[in-house]
């Protein structure tokens, strides 16, 4: 934890323990104490803490009930000017712990979902006339409230036919190309496919349903908390407690249970994948397609039967500290039921670890290292990490005899910031890697403290508009020391801030009111060694090339409440000398990407994609629909040969990952995948011409080098 982060998380103890948020019999409720709590928090801890006023009151509001009610299908427009009572008044209720607001919105919400239900089952028991001239408008957030119960009927209506008519369209386009390659085939008719795809919808919505229904006040009181400390900027948020386990497993990559994904359908609780290398896995009883009945523990006499429970209930039975032993009664996809018994255990979740592989070009050997998080261990510190396990593929890839490596941080929403340091660290001598800054307090610079340069060989750092916060903290140092070239988007994601998640049953003297969540909370802005922020502005890569998300709108800068951009002093450091006609290269990667005809195949793939999401308005009269849907067709195929490109380049997994996939056929897979992937990847093939540029004019290093000593 960062010094400056140290001093706030005593103050913020000491003063809370000062408050009254002890919790006995006299006390309004869990609800009422999370509010004032959190709200303290805000107020005291918050980088650029708000005024609770009527302005972020009335955005509290509309966020809220935007939440509720997205496609505006429940709430009439009487329920909203009965809500709005409450628009100025939110800030005032979370100073007098008073959640009637959400009471209200709450109650009313359940109350026409339930209403809902006989409103969807009555549309869909009719055939739909796809004959009419008619059409939707899918931008719901312009689309005004029904006024009256009619009017959200035929809202109803026009949503759940939209839903139809694209079944319908797909099972005609079926039945005619069947006819057409069966002789003596006779298709459906175009009422026997209405009726199909009617209940196609039916089925889909009786499943939403039945997922909602799971939802409880809780569940929805949790949104309202976000609506609240979500206007404070995009990054800060409220984890209920099984959410703040989600957000454990995802950021260390490991979870302890029984290694398998689970989906809750019709009642049921089933196996979707047994998670390979995990103790379900390495038992070979469970299967994908099992159904779950009851879960009992070692300790217990009784197993609890978990048809129709909550999934996240049903979950917390299933999963468990390491060493201990849970029996599930299944039922297996024969329809034989039997009872299996797994030792949990630590399930390390294999998509989330840095992986690496080789690739030769040219007969020299070049490494990839694909970083999907900046992972670690919140619990444990000494557990493995992002920074440990780049440093041991490096190693590896070393001892293959790699000339250069690419990390590609593509899609890396980021994560840790101490192994970040640690990461960049690999690649310089020494020195600073990143600039952070509390509110009101002088910059800590973060440096680089190990001499030892792990990698000394050419680099190139892959990324996108996805790539944010810690992706782009090494991007951008490693751009500063121009000890990498930059490759990837226009700009990274933007996201320059830091948050810590704090526990919240720690602010209380006493808690008879059950786990309180926890508060991931911005504490902290983070700048470049240069001085500038990537906050909004990202990292602007030294060879720009285009991709899929080039034209739409998904960075900082498109959320709300974001942080501004500034800029503070830049930091001492040092541009690495290691390269030979550094600016060259990069001027030559530009030239060929210029030159790409693939590339403007995918700058206007972009530009139609954009295009696409734009258009909101759709017929529900068929032969419009099909009208639309054959100009939309005919214009993909303008980009079918964006999936028909292949650089040839063969890539390998290293020597020690082959060794495993001799018992774990599940890993071999994933990287045979992987692997094709990559051949098909004209950014990756860029990037390794950019490391033989590199590597061939890299001899002040490696030559001068050598003749010196």
């Amino acid at each position: 934890m960062i010094k400056n982060v140290k001093v706030l998380v005593l103050a913020l103890l000491f003063g809370a323990a000062s408050c009254s948020f002890t919790t006995n019999n006299d006390d309004p409720g869990k609800d009422k104490v999370l509010i004032s709590l959190i709200s303290y928090v805000l107020e005291k801890g918050h980088y650029d803490a708000k005024e609770f006023n009527d302005e972020f009151s009335e955005q509290v509001f509309k966020d809220f009930v935007t939440a509720l009610d997205p496609l505006k299908r429940y709430f009439l427009l009487s329920d909203i000017k009965e809500f709005e009572a409450y628009k100025f008044q939110i800030d005032d209720q979370i100073r007098k712990e008073d959640i009637t607001f959400f009471d209200l919105a709450y109650t009313r919400l359940r109350q026409r979902m339930e209403e809902s239900k006989d409103v969807y089952v009555d549309i869909l028991d009719k055939p739909f006339d796809f004959s009419e001239d008619e059409t939707i408008d899918t931008d719901y957030e312009n689309l005004e409230y029904a006024k009256n119960r009619k009017e959200l009927k035929d809202r109803w209506r026009s949503q759940l036919k939209f839903s139809t008519i694209g079944v319908y369209y797909d099972r005609i386009e079926e039945e005619a190309k069947k006819a057409k390659d069966s002789t003596g085939y006779k298709p459906l008719s175009n009422a026997e496919i209405e009726k199909e795809a009617r209940e196609t919808t039916r089925k889909s919505y009786i499943e939403y349903s039945e997922f909602t229904d799971d939802f409880d006040r809780e569940d929805y009181f949790s949104v309202y908390v976000n609506a609240i400390v979500e206007e404070f900027d995009p990054h800060t948020s409220y984890f209920a407690p099984v959410d703040k386990d989600r957000f454990d497993m995802q950021m260390s990559g490991q979870f302890q249970g029984i290694g398998a994904r689970l989906q809750k359908k019709s009642n049921e609780i089933s196996i979707t994948e047994v998670i390979s290398g995990g103790p379900a896995w390495r038992a070979e009883e469970l299967e994908e397609g099992d159904i779950i009945l009851k879960v009992k523990q070692e300790n217990e006499e009784v197993a609890t039967s978990i048809v129709g429970m909550r999934l996240d209930d049903a979950v917390e039975l299933i999963k468990g500290p390491k060493g201990t032993v849970v029996t599930l009664n299944v039922k297996k996809k024969d329809g034989t039921i039997k009872n299996i018994a797994i030792t949990r255990d630590v399930v390390e979740l294999e998509e989330t670890y840095a992986k690496s592989t080789t690739v030769k070009k040219n007969d020299r050997t070049y490494g990839v290292i694909n970083l999907p998080k900046f992972y670690f261990d919140m619990q444990n510190t000494e557990e493995r990490n992002a920074a440990t396990d780049v440093k041991k593929e490096i190693i590896r890839l070393n001892e293959e005899g790699a000339d250069g490596l690419v990390i590609d941080l593509r899609n890396n929403g980021g994560g840790s910031l101490s192994t970040v340091v640690d990461i960049a660290g690999l690649f310089i001598k020494e020195g600073p890697v990143v600039q952070v800054k509390s509110n009101g307090a002088e910059s800590e610079i973060l440096k680089d403290k190990d001499a030892e340069i792990v990698w000394d060989k050419p680099l190139v750092i892959l990324v996108n508009e996805i790539s944010a916060s810690a992706s782009e903290i090494l991007a951008a140092a490693m751009q500063d020391y121009k000890r990498a070239v930059i490759l990837g988007s226009k700009q990274t994601y933007g996201k320059g801030t830091v948050q810590n998640v704090y526990d919240l049953n720690r602010w209380l003297r006493q808690n008879d009111l059950g786990d309180m969540g926890a508060l991931k909370i911005t504490t902290q802005k983070f700048y470049r060694i240069n001085g500038g922020s990537t906050q909004l502005e990202g990292v602007k890569s030294d060879v720009v090339v285009p991709d899929k998300y080039s034209y739409i709108d998904i960075g900082e800068k498109d959320l709300e409440n974001p942080l501004p951009w500034d800029k503070i002093a830049a930091a001492d450091y040092k541009v690495w000398d290691g390269y030979i006609d550094y600016d060259q290269t990069i001027s030559s990667s530009k030239k060929r990407m210029a030159q790409n005809e693939y590339l403007k195949l995918v700058e206007e793939n972009a530009k139609w994609i954009k295009s696409k999401q734009d258009d909101s308005v759709w017929p529900l009269n068929f032969e419009a629909y099909k009208a639309k849907m054959e100009v939309n067709i005919a214009e993909a195929k303008r980009f079918d040969g964006l999936k028909e490109y292949n650089s040839n380049l063969t890539f390998n997994s290293l020597p020690y990952e082959k060794q495993l996939f001799e018992s774990d056929t599940t890993l071999a897979q994933k990287r045979e995948r992987w692997h094709t992937e990559l051949a098909k990847d004209v950014y990756m093939e860029e990037a390794i011409n950019v490391l033989e540029d590199l590597k061939v004019n890299n001899i002040r290093r490696s030559k001068l080098a050598d003749v010196r000593e």
